[in-house]
């Protein structure tokens, strides 16, 4: 059984990731690869819906962290968002919550490409 799963979709020009299970060394090369596809598309505005992640290690920041540059030269942008306690509490010990967008509620992160 695969420990990751990510659905996609693209509504209003934004890709939609929803991601779910546990992000880690041996699943982010999984994220890595659709984000990476994502790009090759021109596809820059990225929201990611986290609501079933349960836990993310260090390489599953990596991912993020890796294209934020890249994201931001071409004039685009994760919004991650519907983070658990856990997940988000994670984010914000390392100061990932300072580098990433992340929203409360889709709502909320769509209005960043607003």
């Amino acid at each position: 059984m695969k420990k990751l799963t990510i659905d996609q979709n693209t509504e209003e020009g934004l890709l939609l990731l929803k991601i779910g299970g546990e992000l880690d060394a041996s699943t982010s090369i999984d994220l890595d690869g659709v984000i990476n596809s994502a790009l090759e598309d021109n596809k820059i505005n990225i929201l990611v819906n986290c609501k079933d992640l349960v836990y993310i290690s260090s390489a599953g920041f990596g991912v993020f962290v890796s294209y934020i540059r890249d994201l931001a030269a071409r004039n685009g942008k994760f919004v991650l968002y519907n983070l658990n306690k856990n997940v988000y509490d994670t984010f914000k010990i390392l100061g990932l919550d300072d580098l990433l967008l992340i929203a409360k509620n889709e709502r909320e992160a769509k209005s960043y490409f607003a």
